[in-house]
């Protein structure tokens, strides 16, 4: 009997280690970057039909962006993979959570051609001193030119004070457009022609006081067809300037670190844009499967207040069904926006918006239960907000 189960035993152990070689067999290769024709590829088969919203998203309107960041870093949001939506406040948050790859999902076509313009800067630009001045078609004099060494706010000074040149803007538009073509092998339409010229003609013309806008009442809106206004929402400038809880500095400009990784990453083709509603029956969801396929994990999904617009739609459900196709762990974390008309308890006084995260597991374990039967549910069921240290 002693010898059987010594056999048995050692049967065990030789079957275990035969299913750990072929678990290990069939774990995906690990994505150390991609070629330009993946990249390109996984943009059109990835994207859904571009769809309307009613502003411009040149830059960010929240500027309480960074009040989750300490946070963020608390839970141990890192590595893994990042979803978001929306303009610049992505490269913040990816210098933040350092994942492995990036998707930047927006329902609008011209989100993804203003990422594959910010994309050719990052190239073009090696560090944050050039971005900002080929991004602002501001081109940097030979002496008296900010260095690597020059704060986030003398940064911005110099470039406040620096004027737009046409020289500039027609040079860096040409090689944005090369790098597309030829860097990236993505091809644009004449339509996206247009709206890149649109977006980067208005970098150059607004400089660093560009900012969000949404259409006027009555207006068509979206893209260059006028009817705009600005409604005070933060300008470039007061982002990239602005403080989280703690007065600190922590946008992905304000250090040279976070501009390098940011970089880094572009260079390596894993900031991937693609064009998708939350709600909709592909882009997420393929995203969800390509992660999956390749071993990631969502390790923070930045939703902004698209959640709001989910609800005014009767579309939430829908997005709440997409969210549970992503590979999630108990340590992935929603990032979402809300206006303070909403009289959230974490609201800051004198900040037109409260950041807060929510694990995401919570969030479908709720859902599951009915808890989610208006936005204001979702937004004081369950958050988690920033603390002053």
């Amino acid at each position: 009997m002693k010898l059987m189960a010594r056999v048995s035993a050692f049967l065990l152990i030789i079957a275990a280690t035969v299913a750990m070689g072929q678990t290990a067999a069939r774990a995906p290769k690990a994505i150390e970057s991609l070629s330009a024709a993946e990249f390109a590829r996984l943009i059109n088969e990835l994207s859904e039909e571009g769809g309307f919203f009613r502003s411009d998203n040149f830059t960010s309107n929240e500027d309480s962006y960074l009040h989750v960041v300490d946070k963020l870093r608390e839970l141990g949001a890192t590595g893994g993979a990042y979803i978001g939506v929306g303009p610049e406040q992505n490269f913040t948050y990816i210098a933040k959570v350092r994942p492995r790859i990036a998707f930047i999902v927006d329902i609008r076509r011209q989100a993804v051609i203003q990422h594959l313009m910010y994309k050719a800067v990052f190239q073009l630009a090696p560090d944050r001193i050039q971005f900002l001045s080929r991004l602002l078609s501001r081109p940097l004099p030979k002496d008296k030119a900010p260095t690597e060494k020059s704060s986030v706010n003398e940064l911005l000074a110099f470039f406040s004070d620096t004027p737009a040149n046409e020289q500039a803007y027609t040079a860096n538009l040409a090689a944005i457009r090369k790098a597309i073509k030829d860097d990236f092998q993505f091809t644009l339409s004449g339509d996206d022609q247009t709206k890149l010229e649109y977006v980067y003609r208005s970098f150059r013309d607004q400089g660093l006081e560009i900012g969000f806008q949404i259409a006027r009442p009555g207006s068509p809106g979206g893209g260059n067809r006028g009817g705009f206004m600005g409604g005070g929402f933060p300008s470039l400038k007061e982002l990239i300037a602005q403080t989280d809880l703690n007065g600190k500095t922590g946008n992905f400009l304000a250090s040279a670190d976070d501009y390098d990784f940011v970089r880094g990453l572009h260079l390596k083709n894993l900031i991937i844009p693609v064009v998708g509603d939350f709600a909709g029956k592909k882009a997420l969801v393929a995203v969800g499967d390509y992660l999956r396929k390749n071993g990631f994990t969502v390790t923070a999904f930045y939703t902004s207040n698209v959640e709001m617009i989910l609800f005014n739609e009767s579309k939430f459900t829908a997005f709440a069904e997409n969210v549970r196709k992503l590979p999630v762990s108990d340590r992935s974390l929603f990032i979402r926006a809300v206006f303070n008309r909403y009289s959230h308890p974490a609201q800051t006084p004198g900040l037109r918006l409260v950041t807060l995260l929510q694990q995401m597991a919570v969030f479908l374990k709720d859902f599951d239960e009915g808890r989610y039967q208006s936005y204001r549910d979702l937004i004081t069921t369950h958050y988690i907000a920033g603390e002053k240290r």
